[in-house]
């Protein structure tokens, strides 16, 4: 039998999150341990119901909590967390707990967090942020219980209209575009935007294409523009049954619009969060050439050795581009014995920041030539990680051991210590060196 996809996940969840051990109350004043060990505070007592047992499930509102931070809580999730219940885990955990409860009652379940992160999360130290032995508390209000065929039963409806859903988007798009052509025997509909020239694709020929994909409603998932065309071996699967049946009836410089119906597409699986059950896709297909295997493997090594020729090149000129800004910026800096240039600017004063410390940055990144890439201050996202855990580059783990909180400074640094020979893009192709403006804001040691 299979399950819906939120269901699924609330197993999954559920796996994760709740193993919790039992514990006295000494360790939780105000919490009374039930005869099934599991330490429960009330507060509120609905009237006595219809109360879970085991493969019901279960819908909550929950967060969980130590003692001064929240780190979870339902609300925030657009679909109302559901789960089912299994056999206790251990004497005391929450599937126990449940068992007890009437729909609306609201309890607080209490545990060590060291048994969460430890045992539940399988951690193999506590986060800097819990104290060992600390509690940590889960609160819950039950909401609804209902049984798997019920959830089942609910799914398959919900299909269900989502399927007629897609019918009534379908032949509304039709009617807007004032398409009235007949679908082919598949159910695929073809439009021909500009007729090609030449023959039509022969299995084992390279297509050379340019499309795009987006939803019935409008929605763009997919597009080449702005990037290099794809090639595609004709005959062989490369997306949907739809898109692979359609890009048969171009001719060389041919466009074509693909209405392309979930039965050819993803159907009532949908694909993962981006295209929904019983979605029908629009392509726009371009075809730009049709060329051998044998054409295509020859200009893709070509454009392999081009590659490591420019690498090449970018790696003999690398110490000279480092030198041209340090002197267009009149910096007189010596590097580190790894080769990192460390211009501090603002000292601080703060909490100094060693290998192990977890410290938050805002900073700007600029390749060497002075082209601004990205700046987390201006994205209003100052970047949080640990010193010495290889999380990010080895510049970066270096220098922030040179500061303090507070201070702030100017990062030349080599590649050999940023992305090497690895090409990231056009503004960073490989053994570029880079320049980032950086500013310590906290330090937790």
């Amino acid at each position: 039998m299979r399950l819906h996809k939120t269901f699924k996940q609330g197993v999954v969840l559920l796996v994760i999150l709740f193993v919790m051990a039992s514990c006295g109350n000494n360790k939780f004043p105000g919490f009374k341990t039930n005869e099934n060990g599991v330490n429960i505070k009330y507060h509120f007592k609905a009237e006595e119901s219809e109360k879970p047992v085991l493969n019901s499930v279960v819908t909550v509102n929950m967060n969980y909590r130590l003692e001064d931070t929240v780190l979870f809580e339902s609300s925030k999730f657009s679909e109302p967390l559901r789960f089912p219940i299994i056999e206790p885990t251990f004497k005391g955990d929450l599937y126990g707990a449940l068992t007890q409860l009437n729909i609306g009652d609201s309890v607080s379940i209490a545990f060590p967090a060291d048994s969460f992160f430890m045992v539940t999360a399988g951690l193999e130290e506590l986060p800097e942020f819990v104290v060992p032995g600390s509690p940590m508390y889960f609160d819950i209000k039950l909401i609804d219980i209902q049984s798997e065929e019920e959830i089942l039963s609910e799914q398959t409806a919900m299909l269900k209209m989502m399927k007629e859903q897609e019918q009534l988007l379908l032949k509304q798009y039709l009617e807007e575009q004032k398409i009235n052509i007949a679908p082919r025997e598949s159910g695929l509909y073809v439009i021909d935007d500009k007729t090609g020239t030449g023959s039509l694709p022969k299995a084992g020929e390279m297509l050379q294409l340019h499309f795009s994909i987006t939803t019935v409603d409008g929605m763009e998932l997919y597009s080449t523009e702005g990037q290099s065309p794809v090639d595609i071996e004709f005959g062989k699967p490369f997306d949907t049954k739809g898109f692979d049946e359609g890009i048969g009836y171009l001719r060389k410089g041919g466009k074509e619009t693909l209405i392309v119906p979930s039965n050819l597409a993803f159907d009532s699986v949908g694909r993962g969060q981006i295209v929904a059950p019983y979605t029908t896709l629009i392509y726009r297909i371009e075809l730009l050439n049709i060329r051998s295997v044998a054409e295509v493997e020859k200009e893709r090594t070509a454009k392999a050795k081009a590659e490591v020729a420019s690498a090449e090149k970018s790696k003999m000129e690398e110490p000279v581009r480092i030198k041209g800004y340090l002197t267009r910026n009149n910096i007189i800096t010596l590097p580190t014995a790894s080769g990192l240039y460390f211009i501090e600017t603002v000292k601080g004063n703060g909490v100094k920041a060693d290998s192990g410390s977890t410290v938050t940055v805002h900073y700007t990144l600029y390749t060497i030539d002075g082209k601004k890439l990205q700046s987390s201050s201006e994205m209003g996202q100052p970047f949080t990680f640990k010193l010495g855990e290889n999380s990010v580059i080895k510049g970066w783990d270096e220098a922030l051991t040179m500061m303090q909180e507070g201070g702030k400074a100017t990062l030349v640094i080599p590649s050999s210590l940023a992305y090497g020979s690895n090409n990231k893009g056009p503004d960073m192709p490989a053994y570029s060196p880079l320049v980032f403006e950086v500013e310590l804001i906290k330090v937790v040691n």
